[in-house]
């Protein structure tokens, strides 16, 4: 059965739509993009959070401090690192906290399929200059025959998920630019590829 995080949440309208929508995961971006929150923001939209949806806090080569203090006030359930963040930075995170961690890989080629301290893995889009939210796919095949449980991401919409949960089964799809309109998060879209996830779990 495949997971569904919807990425990129930043107003009261996306957290309504979700929660209508009921996601596995919503994800709340910390970094520099045209979806960032910061702190106080991502608090108030977590309070509006329905509580069986779990919210997801990803960084692009934050501090330490900064990931841990997000997790300690229970703004987030799961840290995702999307950046350049090394092993070593995974391990001393594990010790400061008991939240599962994602560690983005960008894929390029098969070299960069690699194992990870991280809990789960999550395979995006390879992009120069660019840690996600490009909007783009990459080629699925360099990861099919990955066993373990991952989140699949990069220029997922409703056109293409059949497609890509069939040919590398993740155990969750990560959804952003391809639930917009104009940039915004689009209740519409939300509804639309969550239901489809659903009758395919069926």
């Amino acid at each position: 059965m495949t997971k569904i995080k919807i990425c990129g949440l930043s107003r009261l309208e996306d957290i309504e739509a979700v929660n209508e929508a009921k996601p596995d995961y919503i994800g709340f971006v910390f970094a520099k993009s045209q979806r960032q929150v910061d702190r106080e923001t991502a608090k108030i939209l977590k309070a509006a959070l329905a509580p069986e949806i779990k919210a997801v806090g990803v960084f692009v080569n934050s501090s330490l401090d900064e990931i841990v203090a997000l997790a300690e006030d229970k703004t987030i359930d799961l840290i995702q690192l999307h950046g350049d963040e090394d092993e070593t930075m995974i391990i001393a995170l594990k010790k400061e906290v008991q939240l599962p961690i994602i560690k983005a890989m960008r894929i390029r080629d098969a070299r960069d399929v690699r194992k990870t301290a991280a809990d789960y893995r999550l395979f995006d889009t390879y992009d120069a200059g660019q840690y996600g939210g490009s909007g783009a796919c990459f080629n699925w095949e360099l990861i099919a025959d990955v066993k373990e449980d991952f989140f699949l991401a990069g220029g997922l919409n409703c056109d293409n998920i059949a497609e890509a949960i069939n040919l590398v089964n993740p155990f969750c799809v990560d959804i952003s630019s391809g639930v917009e309109t104009d940039g915004k998060k689009d209740r519409e879209k939300i509804l639309k590829i969550v239901e489809k996830i659903r009758r395919m779990n069926q």
